[in-house]
């Protein structure tokens, strides 16, 4: 039997493409779709784009997802991640809340962290070729991913428990069945379903055959093992449903067609609009705009000030598709979503439900604890707070002041501002590093400094925590810690 053609109902009028605020506020609090049904919810809500194919022939997929219909059982839907980097990034958020929004809804969800396919390289939505990672490279990645989506999940368990009975969320590595697979045996339990015709017409395929590098045939069987993955999943797991980003339509029906042909079973896959920067750039990796998910990558400053910056067209745009039926609040009220927006109206310049998105994000990806950092770091570099000073890690100045020097004194008896400027090769030598300090380019912990003379005060140039924040001009930091006080 030939695969339906692709049918999306257009359930809502959506008001334009989702920036980056909008399509996330749609994700991260979002109340409980209740008679609505979960997928006719999230359509609305603009967090699912596409659903393939939008009926099957056995089962309308709405209805495996409808706690209303008889029989009910949870069920059981998967999302890929390729370990091509030790770490997920922006770009990953709206497949891994769709993933949350069926584990809260009573569903099993898996995240798949493609060990094996990531030596190949996902052609779907590339001008060129990715670079070839080699296998120890590859598990290096792929653990770093496990580790990081179990810490996601362990986020979302903490910021959301509603009460309610939730669905499980496993982290599986596709390399643990293709160790097992010999090729030619594989190509001929496997390959001989699929039809070169229907690989070669997939849009991915045909953008990357048109481009001048062409395509290489490890990128032209990725749709292949895909297409397996999700086989795999639905004899040993039950899985019914695969999520991706609109993207990965191509794989999705190739994993479509696959199963029907072994097992005339229906299967579905549902997309998510990719998230893209202001410039409508695609946000990864490859395109070199990756906001990183690890805190060694991008801190949680960093994380919370790129949701800080976004404009507010991206919110204000989507305002009708995501705060009517999605709460921005942790109990999805209307009365504290339009406080919010109402707010913003008349103090556009505080940038209300930028800073709340901010926080939301921050605190999944990083915990509560990554969230107060966040804060503090703000507080100190843009309200030049003493006392946020004061209670900074020493990872935290390090991550707020990445290209600062950071450097270890002791302090002596009677050292003064000249002294510590010059043992921390802050200005130079002679007349002209003293005259930078009487004109006024030199602070200390956010308070100017104009007497190279004056002897440090423990409490003032040095705070509670032994550090003192120097500034030389309006870029320059030096950070120092002081030994043996």
């Amino acid at each position: 039997m030939a695969a339906p053609m692709l049918r999306c109902t257009s359930w809502v009028r959506w008001c334009g493409t989702p920036g980056l605020s909008g399509v996330l506020l749609l994700g991260l609090r979002a109340a409980h779709s209740g008679a609505q049904g979960l997928l006719a919810a999230q359509k609305a809500r603009g967090l699912f784009k596409e659903f393939f194919p939008d009926r099957g022939t056995k089962i309308e997929l709405p209805e495996l997802f409808d706690r209303r219909t008889a029989g009910h059982l949870p069920q059981t839907i998967y999302c890929g991640f390729d370990p091509t980097a030790d770490s997920l990034h922006v770009g990953h958020l709206l497949t891994l809340l769709g993933l949350f929004h069926f584990q809260r809804a009573g569903h099993n969800v898996i995240a798949l962290v493609g060990g094996a396919t990531a030596r190949l390289g996902d052609p779907s939505g590339r001008t060129k070729e990715r670079e070839a990672l080699d296998a120890e490279r590859v598990q290096s990645n792929a653990r770093a991913l496990r580790r990081e989506l179990e810490t996601l999940a362990a986020h979302h368990q903490q910021l959301f428990t509603n009460g309610r009975t939730w669905g499980s969320f496993t982290v599986l590595d596709n390399s643990s069945w293709y160790q097992q697979q010999h090729l030619v045996d594989f190509l001929a339990a496997v390959g001989g379903h699929f039809r070169m015709g229907t690989l070669l017409s997939r849009q991915s395929v045909q953008t990357r055959l048109k481009s001048p590098e062409g395509m290489s045939l490890a990128e032209f069987l990725y749709q292949v093992l895909q297409a397996y993955d999700f086989y795999y999943l639905f004899q040993r797991y039950g899985c019914r449903v695969q999520l991706g980003g609109s993207d990965q339509l191509g794989n999705i029906m190739s994993g479509y067609e696959f199963i029907h042909k072994l097992t005339g079973e229906d299967v579905f896959g549902i997309t998510v609009p990719l998230i893209t920067s202001t410039t409508g750039a695609k946000l990864g990796k490859s395109a070199g705009n990756a906001v990183w998910l690890n805190r060694d990558k991008t801190s949680p400053f960093e994380l919370y000030q790129f949701f800080v910056r976004q404009q507010d067209d991206s919110v204000e745009r989507c305002t009708p598709g995501v705060f009517d039926d999605a709460g921005l609040g942790s109990d999805g009220s209307r009365t504290e979503i339009d406080h919010i927006m109402q707010q913003h109206v008349k103090e556009p310049e505080k940038w209300g439900p930028q800073k709340r998105l901010a926080a939301e994000v921050t605190k999944l990806v990083h915990g509560q604890e990554g969230l107060d950092s966040a804060k503090r770091c703000t507080q100190a570099l843009y309200h030049s707070s003493i006392d946020a000073l004061e209670v900074m890690s020493d990872q935290e100045l390090k991550e707020l002041f990445k290209e600062a020097s950071f450097s270890e004194l002791v302090l002596d008896p009677g050292t003064s501002v000249l002294d510590t400027c010059r043992k921390a090769n802050a200005i130079p030598d002679g007349p002209r590093g003293y005259r930078m300090i009487t004109e006024g380019g030199v602070s200390i912990n956010h308070r100017q400094v104009t007497n190279p003379e004056s002897v440090l005060v423990v409490g003032q140039h040095i705070l509670k925590n032994g550090l003192s924040l120097l500034k030389i001009g309006k870029r320059n930091f030096y950070i120092i810690k002081w030994l043996q006080l």
